[in-house]
């Protein structure tokens, strides 16, 4: 009998006990929520989510993390993983841009927290959803991206999927039937890139309620197909250009053995993740004391798949528009780093983008497209700066801090989630109340633990 890829997934991930999966997969989505809690909370005032507040009108009990006001659990699944994404500070797979956490957790979480399921569901759930997300991008590298989709808004829409499939208790069949479904929800372009626009920030929370409402399909008998992955019209063909190599074993290889999610890395900067390493070289390059108005020029060695994220267009790159759009330009993160030794929230503000010593500075940021850079499997940086007398600085960036190579510890995370939740405005009893709530939530009966992000 043939097999597809779907159901081998579904057949494996839905018989997996919670003391089968690993410590490291257990640990990434303990961190994961940390940061995601966070992070959300940090958004709640934003503009970006007033606007998908006030735009969508589902009523129900479900938590928007930040806010007062429950919705229906779509709504909570859409809120959380736009506010999750909406800074781009999220975890991401290291060497292939999909971000896990930000549509996982808020699709599970809400379908856990209205259907009366336990943290251990939830947990199975996150583990669930974002390990499919990793394998789903080994697939074909960088080909979703240069099709003009964003790999992390169709990716999760079948990350989703199974994350709340898992955490309800579908069948492998049920299962199937609803990551079959999925492949019809998935949607996400990238045309965002062109000024600055907020569709980015909204692919994973639409991504995670896609996830929520065709696993519920499935659970109720609705059908899709089960070649939704590894179809002459599938997945692949739909948001993957044909010139790069399909390979599907790394969605079925080593199931049970190897848990790809357990690397993902989480981030140091407030901005996309292939601008982090460069943003190390900037900041080592400050603190060695070089005077930056003396800076004539900094050329930076970077892949080629990098070049229509971070460096073009160069005018809107150079001077950024918005300060959304600043998170992905190359020149702004380098000249930043260089003047606050720094890349948070406080970081891409309309001041910074505006900030004209700022902006001299990344009027001077050009790039050099390295054959021997190993994006997209190794992200790394590499900046030289010539000074006016004509002495150079060069400085180097590895490997992503925070990844696989130099992951954040417990302590590291736990102060970053303290920062954003000061940004937010909080208190610290209320710290104190969501922080044990992330720390205790995988063991409770019952997710009603989330009340105290109400704030």
């Amino acid at each position: 009998m043939k097999s597809f890829v779907a159901s081998e997934f579904a057949d494996f991930i839905t018989s997996v006990r919670t003391d089968q999966i690993s410590a490291g997969a257990k640990r990434a989505v303990e961190n994961s929520l940390l940061d995601i809690a966070g992070l959300c909370v940090a958004a709640r005032g934003t503009d970006y989510i007033a606007a998908v507040r006030a735009g969508w009108d589902g009523e129900g009990a479900c938590t928007a993390f930040g806010h007062a006001r429950t919705v229906d659990a779509a709504g909570a699944a859409v809120i959380n993983g736009t506010a999750a994404h909406g800074e781009d500070y999220d975890d991401t797979f290291e060497g292939q841009p999909v971000h896990t956490g930000s549509v996982v957790i808020p699709a599970v979480f809400a379908a856990c927290e209205r259907y009366g399921r336990s943290g251990a569901d939830a947990l199975r759930g996150c583990v669930a959803g974002m390990e499919l997300m990793c394998r789903t991008a080994l697939v074909a590298p960088t080909a979703i991206h240069k099709a003009g989709f964003h790999p992390t808004a169709v990716i999760g829409t079948m990350g989703a999927t199974a994350g709340v499939g898992v955490a309800l208790g579908l069948s492998a069949g049920q299962l199937t039937q609803a990551l079959g479904i999925a492949g019809s929800m998935a949607s996400g372009i990238i045309e965002y890139l062109a000024e600055g626009t907020w569709p980015k920030r909204l692919h994973p929370g639409w991504s995670a309620q896609c996830g929520l409402r065709a696993a519920l399909l499935g659970q109720h008998g609705f059908t899709g197909p089960r070649t939704v992955l590894e179809g002459e019209h599938g997945f692949f063909k739909a948001f993957a250009i044909p010139e790069i190599e399909r390979d599907y074993t790394p969605l079925t290889r080593d199931l049970g053995q190897t848990w790809l999610m357990s690397d993902i890395a989480f981030k140091p900067y407030a901005c996309g993740t292939m601008t982090q390493p460069y943003i190390d070289c900037a900041i080592k390059l400050s603190k060695k004391g070089i005077n930056l108005e003396d800076i004539e020029t900094i050329v930076c060695n970077v892949g080629e798949g990098t070049v229509h994220r971070l460096w073009e267009q160069a005018e809107e790159k150079k001077k950024p528009t918005t300060p959304y759009s600043a998170k992905f330009s190359g020149p702004f993160c380098i000249a930043v780093g260089l003047v606050d030794q720094a890349a948070g929230l406080d970081q891409f503000t309309q001041v910074k983008i505006d900030d004209p010593k700022i902006i001299d500075l990344a009027s001077k940021v050009s790039y050099h497209i390295d054959p021997a850079n190993e994006y997209p499997r190794n992200y790394s940086g590499h900046i030289r700066a010539t000074m006016k007398d004509g002495t150079t600085h060069e400085v180097n960036q590895p490997h992503l801090r925070g990844g696989v190579h130099e992951p954040l510890s417990r302590d590291e995370l736990a102060q970053k989630f303290a920062a954003n939740l000061t940004f937010a405005g909080c208190s610290p009893d209320d710290m104190r109340a969501v922080r044990a709530c992330c720390d205790s939530i995988f063991d409770a009966p019952n997710l009603d633990g989330l009340k105290v992000f109400r704030l």
